[in-house]
């Protein structure tokens, strides 16, 4: 496929790898496995990430009633993406994604099947990029009413701190008040040296460097904004569904949601 280096592993194909896909290829599987064998728990990191987002969307759109979604570093689609759940709350729910991968973009129809009464759409951009990604989404989102900027293990491949919360404010300061952002990124604070080692595997195999953070650091992300409760915590503890509450165990990957005042 035209645009796809088979031969280098991919964050976004060993992410689908971990969550039980199938859009991936021998390298992926392979640096996904020494990573597994250094630190097995990156595959609870991976659904516990990728719950804290269906919660994430089912608050904004449900408790919320936020109707627009702006998410940069979508990766490959699987289950519960971002428009699903989205839309299964409000049909009305347009969704802008945005990733810079070859093989996402191949998949991109799979994330462009909306409702009749809302919208998705597709940008191939980098994070590095926001003005052009602000000007493209607003093809479909309207920037005078609040949005919702969903940031998911995107933010670690920026791994200058200031270059990442430049990004981050130059998104936010286009959204209005009322607007949210939704972030979650790998820590080093429950297991460190174990996740450090298997990070030091992943940025020696080709894939986009990646950067552990603090909790403390995640949360400089969110400066200005209202922490929405519980705060900043490990993905599972982020409004667990009570079906999981006094069962949930931490893992290395810390999230929160805040409001744009």
């Amino acid at each position: 496929m035209k645009g796809i280096d088979t031969g280098v592993a991919h964050s976004a194909r060993i992410w689908n790898y971990w969550l039980g896909g199938k859009d991936n290829y021998a390298i992926d599987r392979e640096i996904g496995d020494q990573f597994c064998g250094i630190f097995p728990e990156i595959v609870d990191i991976a659904r516990s990430s990728r719950g804290f987002l269906a919660r994430a969307v089912r608050y904004l759109a449900g408790e919320v009633g936020i109707r627009q979604f702006l998410d940069i570093g979508t990766g490959l689609p699987t289950v519960d993406n971002t428009h699903e759940v989205a839309q299964r709350m409000a049909p009305d729910s347009r969704i802008v994604y945005v990733d810079n991968d070859p093989l996402v973009l191949a998949h991109a129809r799979a994330l462009l099947v909306s409702t009749a009464q809302g919208a998705t759409e597709y940008i191939d951009s980098d994070l590095r990029d926001p003005g052009r990604i602000l000007e493209a989404a607003r093809g479909t989102l309207d920037f005078t009413r609040p949005v919702a900027l969903m940031l998911m293990n995107i933010l670690g491949h920026v791994t200058d701190a200031d270059e990442a919360r430049s990004i981050v404010k130059q998104l936010l300061d286009a959204l209005p008040s009322g607007s949210y952002l939704a972030v979650a990124d790998g820590t080093n604070v429950i297991k460190g040296a174990e996740f450090e080692e298997a990070i030091d595997v992943w940025n020696r195999a080709g894939s986009a460097p990646y950067l552990l953070r603090a909790p403390e650091e995640i949360a400089r992300f969110l400066d200005g904004l209202e922490l929405v409760e519980p705060g900043v915590v490990s993905c599972p503890r982020w409004r667990p569904e009570p079906l999981t509450i006094g069962a949930t165990r931490e893992v290395d990957e810390f999230c929160a949601v805040g409001r744009k005042p």
